[in-house]
């Protein structure tokens, strides 16, 4: 089976879409699909992990002109939808692709049906539930109150329509990991810090200097510094002058600093369901209003403890959070239990199983007849 991904990173975008891709596309080649990437030269893109992972990579040509932070999600493409759909076809040459994946919030039904001639199918991931898609299926990974509803009129009737974190694309070492995780006490002695690839609002340095305070500082703490995250010098003086403080860049995967945590505090997104998959209580800070259901759907739920959003925390209000977590117990507790129930981590599995069960017709097996 052939699979084409387009998906693109950046310092406005971050690397979540990117690197889940990545998840879904080694899934993919496990069982036996040849899977490709489309993506576009924006400033801090993270593409040369997928060359690094043995994907083939095709970089369309940087934004005509300088990118600046938007949260109007067309401006993240950097240019119209008419001109990346060419230039997306023109990159596609020959290959006849049996799934197109799309992981873009800035592409929708407009640019999906200028490709429509030249793939079989089209799926989507996507969590906004904003704009229509022309597609034969759709993943939403995020947890919220509407669920499969909240595609209807978006997506085609016979579209397929995946919603809820038990479909989150993880990596395969949190399933591992989980199956030998050590009970929980609630007793906080190391905590885990990382607030995705880029973290610009600093959030990191903010979580450090609350855990500065005399009251945690014989705590351990693990903080990992995204890829294309600006403020690595300034963190490693923070971390120099605290102490007791494991510094890490970018990583396959978390799992392992994650499950020998006791607590952890980050981003919402899709490390969100890894720290779950792990059960590991979580003090969250929404960096992007597309993160704003989830949290706090997961707070009402008593999943994660949610601090808000970034722009409206302090180091002092976080440090009064991270005093509340870590004289419950038995909150901790609670956290880490139902956060452990909401997923398993075989997300990336049943998507490739949805894909090569939703295959007939397709191009590769139309060639070998």
């Amino acid at each position: 089976m052939n699979i084409v991904i387009r998906v693109d990173s950046s310092q406005q975008i971050g690397s979540g879409h990117l690197i889940r891709c990545r998840t879904l596309a080694e899934e993919l080649r496990r069982n036996g699909a040849e899977v490709r990437f489309i993506c576009r030269e924006h400033s801090g893109h993270i593409s040369e992990c997928l060359s690094q992972s043995a994907f083939p990579v095709t970089l369309l040509p940087a934004p005509p002109k300088p990118e600046k932070q938007s949260d109007d999600y067309q401006a993240w493409l950097g240019v119209s939808q008419e001109t990346d759909a060419a230039e997306t076809i023109e990159a596609l040459g020959q290959i006849k692709a049996d799934w197109l994946i799309v992981d873009h919030y800035g592409l929708d039904q407009i640019w999906e049906r200028k490709l429509r001639p030249y793939v079989n199918k089209i799926f989507v991931i996507d969590d906004l539930a904003n704009r229509p898609h022309d597609c034969e299926g759709l993943l939403d990974q995020n947890e919220n109150i509407e669920g499969e509803t909240r595609y209807q009129g978006l997506v085609p009737e016979h579209c397929f329509v995946l919603v809820g974190c038990r479909y989150a694309l993880l990596h395969p070492e949190y399933a591992e990991y989980r199956k030998r995780l050590k009970p929980r006490t609630g007793e906080v002695k190391r905590i885990f810090i990382f607030f995705g690839g880029t973290d610009a609002d600093n959030m990191t340095g903010m979580a450090i200097a609350a855990l500065s305070s005399p009251e945690f500082t014989h705590i351990n703490l693990d903080v990992v510094i995204g890829m294309t995250n600006s403020n690595r010098r300034q963190l490693e003086i923070q971390a120099n002058k605290r102490g007791k403080v494991s510094i890490y860049g970018s990583r396959p995967h978390l799992a392992d600093l994650m499950a020998q945590a006791d607590l952890a505090i980050g981003a919402g997104g899709t490390t969100t369901w890894e720290r779950c998959c792990l059960g590991l209580p979580t003090i969250v800070i929404s960096v992007a209003n597309n993160q704003l259901s989830t949290c706090k759907f997961l707070d009402q739920s008593r999943a994660i403890l949610y601090a808000g959003l970034s722009s409206h925390i302090d180091a002092l209000e976080l440090r009064k959070k991270i005093r509340e977590a870590i004289e419950k117990r038995s909150l901790l507790l609670e956290l880490s239990f139902r956060s452990s129930q909401l997923i398993a981590g075989l997300g990336s599995s049943a998507i490739t199983q949805k894909l090569y069960s939703s295959k007939p017709s397709s191009f590769s097996e139309l060639n070998n007849v």
